[in-house]
């Protein structure tokens, strides 16, 4: 059986989903590797411009596995500290490699997104819930640390520092309207709508040139981390020019607006 499943529900969508329900979809090292692998893959899928990101069953993630976090052969011959930041880095990777993607990422968080599920929802761009969704800090509940897999990065940047602090020092669950209301999540839906309605805002954004979409994605990142705003407009004109000196896409924009059109962008 395999724990992570990638499909094509949609011209240019691809759905990967981590396929562990009886376990909420844990993060064992034999769901987490393929699904590394599988974004990793999909990134340079020139057919895929838009990746939706979902958990099988009534689960988004539940975090690490306590049951049975698996073992991997670069464990081998280390002591437990020395697994523990292997480990760590294995984990570290998806999120990055999420963020690395060459296309949006739309989170379909269908259900509990606990600990180090929480930390991978919000590392999507996009993060729509169902009603049945909800969201939990769990380290700290734990007798750990809240702050993992780049939560204490990404939360504060979402909600303002006041809420993510409270949220990660008090270890309790947000349900999915106060996510929507405190910016955790941009769409609240019925559990039963919740693909459809992350396959229209992906067809939606399939709509516009693949290079445009890329190039925003990737300075909407840029400017979270920019130091200036100086800085980052000047990072932003380059990425404008260059979109607009090497394609006809704005030519073609103004053309198929005057035609009554839907554009058609060839990058």
């Amino acid at each position: 059986m395999s724990f992570v499943k990638v499909e094509k529900p949609r011209p240019y969508i691809t759905q990967i989903t981590l396929n562990r329900p009886e376990r909420m979809n844990a993060m064992a090292f034999d769901v987490m590797v393929p699904f590394k692998d599988a974004l990793e893959e999909v990134s340079f899928d020139n057919e895929t411009r838009v990746v939706i990101v979902t958990g099988e069953g009534a689960g988004f993630c539940a975090g690490a596995d306590l049951e049975d976090p698996g073992w991997m052969d670069i464990f081998d011959g280390l002591t437990v500290p020395g697994i523990a930041r292997r480990a760590m880095k294995v984990l570290d990777d998806v999120i990055k490699a999420i963020h690395d993607m060459h296309q949006p990422v739309i989170g379909a968080i269908n259900g509990p997104a606990i600990g180090g599920g929480f930390c991978l929802a919000m590392a999507t761009d996009i993060r729509v819930a169902s009603d049945a969704a909800y969201f939990r800090p769990a380290g700290i509940n734990n007798g750990l640390t809240s702050a993992e897999l780049g939560l204490s990065y990404l939360l504060p940047r979402a909600v303002g520092t006041s809420r993510a602090f409270e949220i990660m020092l008090t270890g309790r669950d947000v349900d999915a309207q106060e996510a929507h209301d405190i910016g955790i999540v941009s769409r609240v839906v019925h559990q039963d709508k919740l693909l459809d309605e992350c396959y229209a805002i992906a067809e939606r954004i399939n709509g516009f040139s693949q290079l445009g979409v890329e190039l925003s994605k990737q300075m909407l990142w840029a400017g979270i981390d920019a130091g200036s705003l100086h800085t980052h407009m000047n990072h932003e004109g380059h990425a404008q020019l260059f979109v607009r000196m090497t394609t006809q896409n704005f030519e073609e924009a103004i053309k198929a607006r005057k035609e009554g059109r839907k554009p058609e962008f060839k990058d």
